[in-house]
């Protein structure tokens, strides 16, 4: 499989290179690091910006304006949040959540907040809730109060935008992102993550961001397959085109109003979501429950998970099955009042 250490020592080839330049050149960034994890990913770049104090103010307890204040949005992964975790735990970062996608509440933390060096983090389309980070306002106040802006776009990368950009490029604001996170473990089907960045950032996360330093590089294949993806993804349009129709689809046949290729359906109780899951098995789909504490309790939901070979008489007797298990009014109310949002 190749690698047998950290890409520092014995784990980086050609095969690496080729795909770290597809990804920077896809996210329209200057270069591209691979970690081992979408997850490893976010920590080492939150860890490496928890030692920047440190490093600028060449001390090992940097005073409070020479702090990083960092924003995060209150339903961030929970990859972003463990790896603030770890920069709060260096002293070097103070940390301040703004509720869901409340660009009146992170106006407000931003205007307040004094120190020096801002970041803003937020997950460009949210895991569980299907709904997009409000891309163009987020790029307006980065332009108000000149913050580096990073995003995670593990779920828009290859799907969204007309290239397979991501949200950024939906929202024609890929250059307004300083920092794109992402994963090859979703649309790509391969395994891995990788950090969209500049040359300086790249160099300072390779010498400070552990969970890369310190974890073993891809296998040689998988980031073969994974360079191959990425121009499956570039090229074959269609793929993208039949994603949004089937979504499309989905809501004229249920009327839930969906936003995008994450259709969370909240049923309320485990035991709703976990029978409404034996339910769909039994009758030939493999529809994922989710429950706490990834999500809130008695916010459990049914994740349905679209792809381009789906046809719409799959859609149709998918929609069915759903039907008797689950009712569609109900899912309709949560998803327009935001039931299960902290």
């Amino acid at each position: 499989m190749g690698p047998r250490g950290a890409a520092l020592t014995c784990g980086y080839s050609s095969y690496h290179r080729l795909l770290e330049s597809s990804l920077a050149d896809l996210k329209k960034k200057e270069d591209c690091l691979l970690c081992p994890t979408g997850c490893a990913a976010n920590m080492a770049l939150m860890s490496t910006i928890g030692s920047l104090a440190s490093l600028l103010a060449g001390k090992e307890l940097p005073s409070g304006d020479e702090m990083t204040a960092v924003f995060s949005d209150a339903l961030n992964h929970a990859s972003i949040i463990d790896g603030i975790r770890v920069a709060e735990r260096q002293k070097g970062v103070k940390l301040y959540i703004y509720k869901h996608c409340d660009m009146s509440h992170l106006n407000e933390l931003l205007s307040q907040c004094r120190m020096r060096r801002k970041v803003v983090v937020t997950d460009s389309l949210f895991s569980m809730d299907g709904d997009y980070a409000p891309m163009v306002e987020l790029a307006k106040l980065r332009k108000k109060h000149d913050f580096l802006f990073v995003i995670d776009d593990a779920h828009g990368t290859f799907v969204c935008g007309k290239n397979g950009g991501g949200v950024a490029e939906e929202f024609n604001c890929e250059k307004d992102v300083d920092i794109c996170i992402g994963t090859l473990s979703k649309v790509a089907g391969c395994h891995g993550g990788f950090i969209a960045c500049s040359e300086s950032w790249k160099l300072l996360i390779q010498s400070r961001g552990r969970s890369f330093i310190f974890s073993t590089a891809t296998p040689v294949p998988v980031a073969a397959a994974a360079h191959a993806a990425v121009g499956v993804a570039k090229h074959e349009t269609w793929r993208r085109k039949a994603i949004w129709n089937h979504v499309k689809d989905f809501h004229l046949l249920t009327g839930i109003p969906v936003t995008s290729h994450i259709i969370s359906l909240v049923v309320g109780s485990e035991d709703k979501a976990l029978q409404a899951r034996r339910f769909l098995l039994q009758s030939g789909f493999h529809v994922t429950a989710i429950g706490p504490p990834v999500v809130p309790p008695n916010s459990c939901r049914l994740r349905v998970a679209l792809s381009t070979v789906h046809t719409r008489q799959d859609l149709e007797n998918l929609t069915a099955a759903l039907s008797r298990c689950i009712n569609f009014q109900v899912v309709r109310m949560y998803s327009s009042n935001g039931y299960a949002r902290l």
